[in-house]
């Protein structure tokens, strides 16, 4: 399953941090994160819950961009 999220981020640079810390997340089997249109798409692992995992992923990109927002 894909969705794709809102995000708001001030620097391309920091996208690819995004997107990096979301791709290592448990339940994530894909992530793309575009810094033009300020999107994030995410494909899930078969059997995940995908509020759960985006919790995670969330967490994990504040981790590497504290100012980082994904908006659920």
């Amino acid at each position: 399953m894909k969705k794709t999220y809102q995000i708001e981020v001030d620097c391309a640079s920091c996208a690819d941090k995004m997107e990096q810390a979301a791709r290592k997340t448990e339940g994530v089997q894909a992530a793309t994160v575009n810094f033009m249109t300020l999107k994030m798409i995410v494909e899930f692992a078969e059997g995940h819950d995908p509020k759960a995992v985006m919790e995670q992923v969330r967490k994990n990109c504040k981790r590497v961009e504290s100012d980082c927002e994904i908006y659920l």
